[in-house]
């Protein structure tokens, strides 16, 4: 019965003990807002992707390891801002960034749209970040370019690798990637 008594002491304490890290673990982060003066700016946080400022209008929240961040908000139709944060365990930071636009594009422009299972992946062309998959998934939407060759890649939030696709746009044609690579 003495041995019974021990382990079950011993199983109470271990348990209190694993809540009691899981607690501080979770408290070793802090959530990001971006506010800014568009919704479609990609936020990246030292340099890795987390996904949309925002998503029809509704700031996003990101969880963000406490500690000096650098906040950088890319959206190709606008100059790219950096500017660094401050994450507080347990607590919400908020950055207001307005961008400032580019000059508007003049055509003739192929169009690129993107299909596959992860709305919030990030779509890069030579390199450059130009939005999530959802904005360029159906046929009323896409990204328009000048006519030419670009290597275009998709790349999940939750990770992986992501597919790489060579493609030719030309005028007034619709080119689809695939994220699923086929």
């Amino acid at each position: 019965m003495k041995i019974n008594s021990v382990r079950f002491h011993l199983a109470a304490v271990g348990i209190i003990l694993l809540a009691a890290g899981s607690l501080a673990f979770g408290q070793q982060t802090g959530t990001l807002k971006v506010k800014t003066t568009t919704g479609r700016a990609g936020v990246f946080v030292d340099d890795k992707y987390v996904g949309p400022a925002s998503n029809f209008g509704m700031s996003r929240s990101y969880a963000v390891a406490a500690g000096d961040h650098t906040i950088t908000l890319r959206e190709p139709r606008y100059e790219t801002a950096t500017t660094k944060v401050t994450i507080v365990a347990g607590k919400t930071a908020v950055v207001r960034q307005d961008l400032k636009a580019l000059p508007e594009p003049k055509g003739p422009f192929g169009r690129l749209r993107t299909q596959g299972p992860e709305k919030y992946a990030a779509v890069y062309v030579n390199g450059a970040y130009m939005g999530h998959m959802d904005e360029f998934d159906n046929f009323a939407q896409g990204l328009l370019l000048p006519p030419g060759h670009y290597t275009v890649k998709i790349v999940p939030v939750s990770g992986g690798a992501g597919v790489e696709q060579a493609v030719d746009l030309k005028a007034n044609e619709t080119t689809i990637v695939r994220a699923s690579g086929k």
